[in-house]
């Protein structure tokens, strides 16, 4: 039992403690309390070590290019196992951005699909775009979202007609960490013969997602948040049964369906997923990546995903306890990894919760609090106290 504000609030203590057997890996919890996952991963000892391997290439070997090659399709391995899909269906980008963009690329948007269909929860990389499109003649639908800030599904499947292209849809909200129910956006998208996108950053590594269950025909993220990568590495899943139509005219030489071809004088794109990637990789940041994935194989998403579930419940009761609002939905169903808290100030509530130790980030006019499966209850605590010693911020 712990008493936050007057209120006493039971602990579940039933999970298996992932931070008692991780934690240890993660030093900068010497230093503060970290609860800023949704804008980076904390640094893991493997992760670090990950970039003395890829110095130690130059320092070897000078170019190294076999390596390097072969440490990207290290990555897209291990993206393909942590899916649940083939890697042949998987693109190593240089973000989430180049991903979409190398996506958006492909469609002929003179025809008469030529609708996007998106939603008010997307991250900027996902509306700029789209909306960059309708210089070739897209056209971009936003549908409103819902007053508990959930994507409101009913409106974004009477949105979809016979003229849309495609839906892009975001997985958990990078404001306010309220997740969408996909499966019923993407079976009306796939009857009206249209084609879905999820951007799924901010839920990657946070919840559980198995791409050969969930039929969405895209799905785009990165590594450097809940992956516990570094930036520079994106990803793109293109699911090979139904996007092997599209080519990208944006693209690369590791686009080509042989890199070391070195052809100037055509266009022979790979034919599986690697069409959608550009030119070198950011070769140091898959060292990391690859490293991360490990970690994240081994600790498992089931595991991750119960673990903190009950550090949501206790950060939530004891933010309200002390009168206080978290705006995320409540519902386990509609919410991600993310608790967003509002606040009076959020910069300079961040600022002063910085003070205290605690590291947390801020959007839209809340503050972000997004524990791992290397937080335990204890960052609980120092987050509530903290929060506690600066209730002025909390907006009601």
């Amino acid at each position: 039992m712990k008493n936050y504000g007057g209120h006493i609030l039971a602990v579940n203590t039933s999970v298996q403690d992932l931070s008692a057997i991780y934690r240890d890996q993660f030093t900068v919890f010497n230093h503060v309390t970290y609860m800023n996952t949704c804008s980076q991963g904390a640094l893991a000892d493997r992760v670090r070590a990950s970039f003395d391997t890829y110095l130690q290439t130059l320092e070897l070997k000078g170019s190294a290019w076999g390596d390097w090659a072969g440490h990207q399709e290290n990555v897209r391995g291990l993206l393909a196992k942590f899916f649940n899909v083939a890697s042949a269906e998987i693109a190593v980008t240089t973000s989430a951005s180049a991903a979409v963009s190398s996506l958006a690329s492909s469609f002929d948007y003179t025809q008469k699909r030529n609708k996007i269909v998106t939603t008010e929860n997307e991250f900027p990389t996902i509306g700029q775009i789209w909306h960059a499109q309708e210089r070739r003649g897209a056209k971009v639908v936003h549908v409103a979202s819902k007053p508990d800030l959930t994507v409101d599904v009913a409106a974004v499947i009477n949105a979809i007609d016979d003229e849309t292209l495609i839906v892009s849809v975001t997985m958990v909200c990078f404001r306010n960490g309220a997740m969408t129910e996909l499966e019923p956006i993407i079976e009306a998208a796939h009857k009206k013969g249209a084609l879905v996108l999820v951007d799924a950053y901010q839920g990657t590594g946070a919840v559980p997602i198995d791409l050969s269950t969930l039929k969405t025909d895209f799905l785009v993220s990165g590594n450097l948040k809940y992956m516990l990568g570094a930036p520079g590495v994106g990803f793109m899943f293109a699911r090979e049964s139904t996007t092997k139509h599209l080519v990208p005219i944006n693209t690369g030489w590791f686009a080509a369906r042989d890199i070391f071809a070195m052809d100037i004088h055509a266009y022979d794109p790979a034919t599986d997923a690697r069409r959608f990637e550009a030119g070198t990789p950011a070769i140091p940041a898959l060292y990391p990546a690859a490293a991360g994935l490990e970690i994240m194989l081994e600790v498992g998403m089931q595991n991750i995903y119960d673990y903190v579930a009950p550090l949501h419940d206790e950060l939530r009761a004891g933010i309200e306890a002390m009168g206080g609002t978290v705006v995320t939905p409540s519902s386990r169903l509609n919410h991600g990894a993310m608790l967003a808290v509002a606040s009076t100030d959020e910069n300079a509530h961040v600022a002063a919760l910085e003070g205290e130790k605690v590291v947390t980030s801020c959007r839209d006019g809340n503050i972000r609090v997004s524990p791992h499966f290397y937080n335990n209850r204890e960052d609980v605590e120092k987050v509530l106290a903290a929060f506690a010693k600066h209730k002025s911020f909390l907006r009601k």
